[in-house]
């Protein structure tokens, strides 16, 4: 009890001495300081002459610069001299600056010979700048300004394209209107594509998006673009083509069906795949339910394909193919 006593009556010494030795804003201070630094993430992909000792050599340069590798893949087809890597890495942008992680992966590129160096470093680096181009079809369009509205995926729409005119009150016209993106109306026809004015409306993206653009796109386009496009189109197997595709395959029987993603190239629906999903199909499904499935499967597999393209993950290989990490 003597002893209690004692602790009781100087209770109040003792929290005063722990007030006055409690300095609450020198602890947040003290904790702040004692915190790890804020990192970021990097994603860079390498394609070059296959030789001993390329891994070692980027790892090096990451470690170096007191950077983590996260995960490495690596492709080395067999009986052919080329290597293929995509890494991604945490680092400290105070001890590595943006501007030296391009120099000095640019030093290993041309160690090795590369044909391909690309660094990213999302958190840090701007948005893809992308225009998308869409006829009357709206499942793939209306999908992509979603997944794009969700932060889903890190681009910059510049505008919409079409030479199909959508009314004022559609749901795509109100949509595009209350984010502020352009929407452009270019009506075709068999002697006049348009092609020169979509090319100053395109002019400084980074890449095309056709999302059912029902239009072939010139050689001359394409040269003039010089960068990537990709493009969705309905892969129903076996391949039915001309008007009303689902309706053939559906009429036909078929019991799976697909969609493909792919680089525009001057072959039509040749260019190196990127993406592609499949369903089946039954006796059960009518046309409806058939042409739903198709559409769904577009707009997954059309974004997908974006998706993967924007986290570096597509890389060409040989004349007419990729390779997708």
């Amino acid at each position: 009890m003597n002893i209690l006593r004692r602790v009781s009556s100087n209770f109040p010494r003792v929290l005063g001495f722990a007030r006055r030795t409690f300095n609450s804003s020198r602890f947040l201070a003290d904790f702040v300081d004692s915190s790890p630094p804020a990192t970021a993430l990097g994603v860079h992909v390498f394609h070059c002459p296959d030789e001993v000792g390329i891994v070692a050599k980027l790892s090096e340069c990451i470690a170096s610069r007191g950077g983590n590798i996260l995960s490495v893949d690596v492709f080395v087809p067999e009986n052919k001299n080329v290597f293929y890597s995509r890494s991604e890495f945490v680092f400290d942008p105070i001890r590595w600056p943006r501007a030296e992680i391009d120099e000095d992966f640019f030093k290993i590129s041309k160690l090795f010979n590369a044909m391909r160096s690309v660094v990213r470093v999302p958190d840090l680096d701007p948005k893809y700048k992308v225009a998308v181009l869409a006829s009357k079809q709206d499942h793939c369009l209306v999908d992509l300004l979603h997944e794009w509205q969700d932060g889903k995926l890190p681009l910059d729409i510049t505008c919409v394209i079409s030479n199909h005119n959508r009314g004022p009150d559609t749901h795509v016209i109100r949509f595009l209107e209350r984010h502020g993106i352009p929407y452009h109306c270019l009506q075709t026809n068999r002697g006049n594509k348009r092609e020169g004015e979509i090319l100053d409306l395109v002019h400084g993206t980074d890449f095309l998006v056709l999302a059912r653009y029902m239009q072939i796109l010139s050689q001359n386009f394409l040269e003039s673009y010089g960068k990537d496009i990709i493009n969705i189109h309905h892969g129903l197997l076996p391949s039915f083509k001309g008007g009303n595709p689902s309706k053939q395959a559906f009429d036909a029987g078929v019991k799976l069906i697909g969609a493909t993603s792919h680089f525009v190239t001057e072959e039509l629906d040749a260019g190196p795949i990127i993406e592609q999903m499949v369903e089946r199909v039954s006796h059960r499904d009518n046309l409806q339910s058939f042409v739903l499935k198709s559409e769904n499967l577009e707009k997954q597999c059309l974004a997908r394909a974006i998706k993967s393209y924007c986290e570096l993950r597509v890389l060409p290989y040989q004349e007419n193919k990729t390779v997708v990490f």
